[in-house]
């Protein structure tokens, strides 16, 4: 288990219904396992260094529809795609030993981002953000 970053459990809480429990963030080696082989090695080394960030400063989060899901995304440099984490947000109720942790990790254009928005919008939006 790898130790990712911390959030801003605030920005996240709107996601669930339940406290969130704790600000940690871990990617499991199963996890990392499951990015590699969807995504490619290329893409895990290019895009996990991003991950902390990701999870810390997104530009957007959104509900996933799995329960006490989150999907955290940010533009990345080339302003046509943004990366988008999976957070499973560990939560009252559970294992208060769990942590907060990274599913997947997805890598979308800007109009399939333009289609997200018209159909889920965010719980969460960075202030000089626009759509």
């Amino acid at each position: 288990m790898e130790n990712i970053g911390k959030i801003n459990i605030s920005i996240y809480q709107p996601v669930t219904e339940n406290k969130i429990l704790t600000d940690n963030v871990v990617l499991t080696s199963n996890r990392k396992e499951h990015i590699i082989e969807r995504r490619g090695q290329a893409f895990f080394d290019k895009y996990s260094p991003m991950f902390a960030d990701i999870v810390s400063d997104p530009d957007y989060i959104f509900k996933d529809k799995n329960k006490n899901t989150a999907l955290a995304a940010k533009f990345v440099s080339d302003g046509e795609h943004s990366l988008y984490i999976c957070l499973r947000l560990a939560v009252e109720g559970e294992n208060p030993e769990y942590n907060n942790s990274i599913i997947t990790a997805v890598f979308e254009n800007n109009r399939r981002f333009s289609q997200r928005i018209k159909n889920n919008p965010p719980v969460y939006k960075r202030l000089d953000k626009k759509e």
